[in-house]
């Protein structure tokens, strides 16, 4: 018990210089909007700017909705046995952590106040930065407080929470209560993250992997297609690799700025390593070598971080210090050719729930039907993120906590959760990706779903395993140097040296045993087939 008090109070220090988000950026918090009523299931459909309250809000206080949320429950299916267990709690609260901003918007106007119709239970929905869910949850743990009943779980954090014992395995509670086909139905890369050591550790509650966004017109234009194949001596295309990418880049960039430029990545620290992670497999690098020494500073490695210092070349000046807003700002006002970032800028691209009073922060959009989608250059898109739901270990009810995770992502009551306008709830369930509703929200939301899916198909998982936040923060650092000027190879030396230095304090053979099993479980999501 004291070596993992000792570990926990090691990762206390690391989380609190938590600078990044694993997804895409909240709103500003606002006053919540009356929901729309959910339509019946058959038939349809980020994080560092948030500034929403950090303490609990109960989600029936949210709103006084003159239309209840509703959906429609398949006989017998996870969502009404859920339902149906659950009513003998009726009265109790449970105490849910979600990151605060749009991530919370979906407990508080929709699911939330569902839940309480339909079982007497109310969620306390606890709005929490995304840089406090990990450290918060580890705190109350140690506390003892069972303040929490269900805590938000980005995957990279799935295995220290197991081990140490801050969330209880699902197993029994699925074996007794879930419908078993229904997790037959969520995507097998994301049915992966799930698990740890041979166990179910979570819920899956939100997709991410990352999108290549580019202007349609801009490649389709005439013009563009002659120049180009003049300066390159090849067919203007969407990138496939990233040597083309930086072609692509250049060249827009070179026709258009200072007006408009080619292409635009976030660059600032806390969370820059996600665009390495991919980039870095598909020019063959490894996380480690056989004997769990870090291979980041491979040559793999140092081509990897060159070639992103090179490629701020092309973007807007200044491009070391843009976050999400600024991408998202430039690519709304039409001044940018391509980004690579999460699934929401998809929808807001297109202008679906941009009307909303909690994306009233979102620039309006002036590419609407001009985008088109794509996986990142290397066909191996980072699975960036993504959200769990985890059943506290230090709960006093953990049944019906269990029962509202699953009523949450059951096949029918997740696919209205994914298709709420204000929510950034992203697909992760095969049914959602298959909904003709859902592929009628604009005009080529069929062929954002398709690459959303083609993305979980073959995505690249963030590294998880013991201390991955620590790991990261290492990594992180040495290419935030490497932007302002620091040697590539240097950066990455001294980043390689750290992660020995974490993987010698977890414990080498223990570190070599999670990676091991990390690798095997996620196959070629891990690494792609050399």
């Amino acid at each position: 018990m004291r070596n993992q008090q000792v570990r926990f109070l090691q990762l206390l220090v690391v989380v609190s210089l938590f600078l990044g988000a694993c997804g895409p950026v909240g709103a500003p918090s606002a006053a919540p909007a009356q929901p729309p009523a959910a339509q019946p299931a058959t038939d349809t459909m980020t994080n560092t700017a948030a500034a929403g309250a950090t303490e609990a809000t109960t989600a029936t206080d949210a709103t006084e909705a003159d239309a209840a949320p509703s959906v429609t429950m398949k006989e017998g299916g996870s969502a009404a046995r859920a339902v149906e267990a659950a009513k003998q709690y009726a009265g109790i609260t449970l105490n849910v952590t979600w990151e605060d901003g749009l991530q919370s918007q979906d407990p508080l106007l929709y699911s939330g106040p569902l839940w309480e119709q339909l079982t007497g239970i109310k969620v306390n929905v606890v709005q929490t930065p995304f840089t406090d869910l990990y450290s918060k949850a580890i705190a109350e743990h140690l506390g003892g407080t069972g303040a929490y009943d269900i805590v938000s779980i980005s995957p990279p954090w799935l295995a220290d929470m197991a081990d140490n014992g801050v969330i209880e395995a699902l197993d029994p509670y699925i074996d007794q209560h879930m419908d078993k086909a229904d997790l037959d139905d969520i995507h097998p890369t994301y049915r992966s993250m799930m698990t740890y050591k041979g166990q179910n550790w979570g819920l899956f509650d939100d997709g991410d992997v990352f999108v290549m966004y580019y202007r349609k017109d801009w490649f389709a234009d005439a013009a563009y297609q002659a120049a180009f194949k003049t300066q390159f001596n090849r067919d203007l295309a969407v990138p496939a690799t990233w040597a083309e990418w930086d072609e692509v880049c250049q060249f827009f960039t070179e026709q258009l700025q200072p007006e408009a430029h080619g292409c635009a990545i976030q660059r600032t620290q806390g969370n820059t390593y996600l665009w390495f992670y991919d980039h870095f497999r598909t020019n063959g690098g490894r996380f480690f070598d056989d004997g769990m020494a870090a291979t980041i500073n491979s040559e793999a490695g140092v081509q990897t971080l060159t070639e992103m210092v090179n490629a701020n070349a092309s973007m807007p000046p200044g491009v070391e210090k843009w976050g999400f807003v600024e991408v998202l700002s430039d690519w709304m006002a039409g001044k940018l050719g391509m980004i690579i970032t999460w699934p929401p800028i998809g929808r807001w691209s297109a202008g679906y729930g941009t009307d909303t009073e909690q994306l009233s922060w979102v620039p309006k959009s002036t590419v609407v039907d001009k985008v088109g989608y794509a996986l990142s250059p290397g066909g191996r898109s980072e699975l960036a993120g993504a959200f769990l739901l985890g059943l506290s270990a230090d709960s006093q009810n953990k049944e019906a906590a269990y029962l509202f995770m699953q009523w949450l992502n059951s096949p029918e009551v997740s696919l209205e959760r994914v298709k709420l306008q204000y929510a950034l709830r992203d697909p992760y369930r095969l049914s959602h990706f298959a909904d003709a509703g859902y592929q009628q929200l604009w005009s080529n939301a069929d062929e954002y779903l398709a690459v959303l899916k083609e993305g979980a198909d073959t995505g690249l998982n963030d590294l998880t395993l013991p201390g991955a936040r620590e790991y990261e923060e290492a990594l992180d650092r040495a290419i935030v140097s490497a932007y302002a000027g620091t040697d590539p190879k240097a950066a990455l030396d001294t980043a390689a040296a750290e992660w020995d230095a974490i993987t010698d304090r977890i414990g080498l053979a223990a570190q070599q045993a999670a990676y091991e099993d990390w690798v095997s479980s996620r196959g070629v999501n891990a690494y792609p087939a050399q």
